[in-house]
């Protein structure tokens, strides 16, 4: 098993923040892309969970 596997399974900081940040960079994404509307659709709260993820990870212990 990955060490990035076993990280997110033992909820440390790192691997959850990075998880967290590509939500947030996948939102962003989806925001800016002018071809599929359902993307547009659904980046703000993809967003918005990758944002609230990345605030409550970074009470988890490193």
């Amino acid at each position: 098993m990955s060490s990035f596997i076993k990280g997110l399974l033992r909820l440390r900081r790192g691997p959850w923040e990075m998880l967290a940040t590509i939500l947030i960079a996948l939102g962003v994404f989806m925001l800016m892309q002018p071809f599929a509307l359902v993307l547009f659709t659904y980046s703000f709260i993809v967003t918005l969970i990758g944002t609230v993820m990345f605030i409550i990870v970074s009470h988890f212990p490193e």
